[in-house]
């Protein structure tokens, strides 16, 4: 009989490629000097600190302490997630651990330190040495924290993300840009209603930025329509990627639109993330967006309220006029804080064919009907489903297993992660062989297991 052992070494990497949790990869370490080779460069590959992980003091201990005493080790590391320092723990009680740690990352490509307070100069000098870095994503709040001038070290980005940056890390944004700006391909801006970031600002960045194919600008209140289009109408490669979440009011969607639409600036725009303000004419506003998508080969489509929810019926028209323009390229429909009714799910559900990717918000009571419209789906592997706890005072905030399993009893079988609320599993297979020796597949829900964020927890960031 043949055993796994028997199997040609040139697939092991195959099989590892599917372990995703690291305490798995850890295991497969352990199993002999063959999976030890192939196992090991996948296990430090990325390292990630989570705000949400237990003992978080420790993981950040242990894990700068093994990068910094085992070079060997760090340079497989490619991408670093440090979402949470712990500020009990600070440089002076590590030494020199954690820069040494970073100076071993030999390899480094993508890093992301994100806690406020926690990043400092020796950090950003040490994350220099490396000279692959390609994506950077940091708290921009410097104060007391890191010198704004360090940014300037960084120059062969194709991301850069900046989370609530002060006005020191504003004013050194333009010098970086032009230092940055030939290999930058990606940048995101995000605030918290800053008065910061102003349309003055992105018109000085727009000349080193004509290779931005990737654009998202978050919480900047005083970011109107002509700021926007100052980048735009500058950009020679055309955008891929756009998001405009909680901008100014005074953002024209209308005078927006029709200057895209006569250039041609969105002719290659795949993605988009939309806010709607509660102050603005929704009817006005929703035709604006159909304008501004006509000529655009969209394929992923997010949007959601900044305030209070809408109701269904004041949404079905953008609804159903959306799916006819870019149905069938549609592969991600995202909706957050704005009902759809049954129908319109259903109608997105049978249009777009390609669909992949579907999170919608509902009335809890129209839960027992949502499996025959998403029925209709047959490529969708994830779904998310919310629905507005404010006014359904008896509603359960985190929906049952067997409740779930309901819904996906009807889903196509191409489905691999279903959530609802707060809640996400993933979705497998359980096969069983009938007496008459039919084989059958039941749906079966367990833990999520992916290191990334789930992709609907990523929408709304205002």
């Amino acid at each position: 009989m043949t055993v796994f052992t028997d199997l040609p070494i040139d697939i092991l990497p195959l099989v590892v490629s599917h372990l995703i949790k690291p305490h798995h990869l850890a295991s497969s370490c352990l199993v002999n000097r063959a999976f030890h080779q192939f196992t090991v460069p996948r296990l430090y590959e990325r390292a990630s600190i989570y705000a949400w992980q237990r003992e978080g003091k420790t993981k950040v201990v242990q894990l700068f302490t093994t990068l910094a005493q085992c070079p060997h080790l760090a340079k497989y590391v490619r991408r670093l997630d440090i979402r949470e320092f712990p500020k009990a723990i600070t440089l002076a009680e590590l030494g020199e651990t954690v820069l040494r740690g970073l100076r071993n990352c030999t390899n480094l490509r993508a890093c992301t330190w994100t806690r406020d307070g926690s990043l400092t100069s020796g950090i950003l000098q040490a994350l220099q040495t490396s000279g692959t870095l390609q994506e950077l994503e940091i708290n921009g709040r410097c104060e007391n924290n890191y010198d704004p001038a360090l940014l300037q070290g960084f120059t062969q980005l194709s991301r850069v993300v900046l989370i609530m940056p002060s006005a020191p890390v504003v004013g050194r944004l333009c010098p970086w840009m032009r230092l940055t700006g030939g290999t930058l391909q990606s940048l995101t801006l995000i605030c918290k209603a800053s008065h910061i970031v102003t349309d003055a600002v992105l018109e000085s960045l727009a000349p080193h930025l004509v290779n931005l194919r990737h654009l998202y600008l978050t919480g900047c209140s005083k970011v109107t329509h002509d700021g926007v289009w100052s980048i735009l109408s500058g950009n020679t490669v055309g955008l891929l990627e756009l998001g405009l979440e909680g901008l100014s009011t005074h953002f024209n969607m209308e005078k927006f639109a029709w200057r895209c639409l006569k250039a041609g600036t969105l002719s290659k725009l795949t993605s988009i993330t939309l806010t709607v303000h509660p102050q603005l004419p929704l009817d006005v506003w929703m035709n604006d967006v159909l304008t501004l998508l006509s000529a655009a080969p969209l394929r992923n489509f997010h949007i959601y309220s900044t305030g209070a929810f809408y109701e269904s019926p004041s949404t079905e028209p953008f609804w159903s006029q959306l799916v006819a323009t870019h149905g069938p390229r549609l592969l991600r429909f995202s909706v957050h804080r704005m009902l759809i009714s049954l129908k319109s799910i259903e109608d997105i559900c049978r249009r777009c064919t390609n669909l992949q990717q579907l999170f919608i918000v509902v009335e809890p009571e129209s839960l027992q009907s949502l499996g025959a419209c998403l029925a209709h789906a047959k490529s969708l592997h994830s779904i998310h489903i919310n629905y507005p706890m404010e006014a359904h005072a008896d509603a359960v905030p985190v929906m049952l297993v067997d409740e779930a399993l309901t819904i996906i009893r009807q889903c196509s079988s191409t489905l691999t992660q279903f959530g609802c609320n707060a809640r996400v599993w993933q979705v497998s297979r359980m096969i069983t062989l009938d007496p008459d020796g039919t084989y059958q597949a039941h749906p079966k829900l367990s833990p999520y297991e992916s290191p990334d964020i789930p992709e609907p927890f990523l929408v709304v960031r205002t």
